[in-house]
């Protein structure tokens, strides 16, 4: 069953597990569901969007979503394949983990769980043999969900703002600057730079870079491009410091982040 047609079920049983593995591309529209939701990317990139953000979760990382909160769900390849576990909150509030949205890279030890689960669909039960395995997946989580990925990038419903970010993205590859994006759009720097930080939390700044780092995990998982030829097509005139920064920002070379394209 995919996971959208198991949406309905999987809140059924409030102390149950739900496990689904599917292979997909598709946008699944807005939804929420009672129990909190880890998933595995593999083998692509996945897309969730909240009403004020959305993360970008490349191939080899998991996401946590708490229960109750509302989210758009999009995966955009098609050997994509998505390893998702449903648990029951009863006893979320043991751990500040439980209730919060992260990213994170894979652990051999998680991965192995999550793969052993591959065989499995569907409801699992507090009778089942299987539960106490997955109950263990879930308490290690905090344990081992020490290193987010700072893969989030902040959206806003302001059609001002709304009108700058999509003119950035769409000449990404561009030299940028306050001022520039200010006299184009007729904002003062100060003006501008006031509307960023109270519609999207950051700066202009912070928020080119990061716009340059996400694309710049779409084309190092998405495409043939050379690092050379990536570090350009995001707007950076160097590949060394291109590659600084996206060091920063990921703790990943870039070399060492194309090990997770599939």
């Amino acid at each position: 069953m995919s996971l959208i047609a198991s949406l309905p079920d999987i809140d059924l049983e409030e102390r149950s597990v739900y496990v689904i593995h599917e292979k997909l591309e598709r946008h699944i529209p807005v939804h929420q569901h009672n129990k909190g939701q880890l998933s595995y990317v593999e083998g692509g990139i996945a897309y969730v969007h909240f009403h004020n953000k959305t993360l970008v979760i490349p191939a080899r990382h998991y996401f946590w979503i708490p229960p109750g909160l509302p989210h758009v769900l999009k995966v955009s390849h098609s050997a994509t394949v998505l390893r998702s576990i449903f648990f029951y909150a009863f006893d979320d509030d043991r751990d500040p983990f439980y209730g919060t949205v992260g990213i994170y890279p894979i652990n051999e030890l998680l991965l192995q769980m999550i793969k052993h689960s591959e065989q499995w669909e569907g409801q699992i039960r507090m009778d089942d043999y299987r539960y106490q395995f997955l109950t263990t997946v879930k308490n290690i989580l905090p344990e081992i969900s020490t290193r987010v990925m700072p893969m989030e990038l902040p959206t806003t419903e302001n059609e001002r703002i709304a009108t700058v970010l999509a003119f950035i993205e769409e000449r990404i590859a561009e030299y940028h600057t306050l001022r520039s994006i200010s006299d184009r759009f007729g904002f003062s720097n100060r003006s501008l730079s006031r509307l960023f930080r109270a519609t999207l939390g950051v700066s202009f700044l912070q928020y080119l870079k990061m716009l340059r780092m996400v694309k710049a995990f779409e084309m190092i998982l998405g495409s043939d491009m050379s690092m050379t030829e990536i570090a350009y097509a995001v707007g950076y005139h160097s590949l060394s410091s291109f590659s600084t920064t996206f060091q920063r920002f990921t703790n990943f070379s870039p070399s060492s982040f194309q090990r997770y394209k599939a």
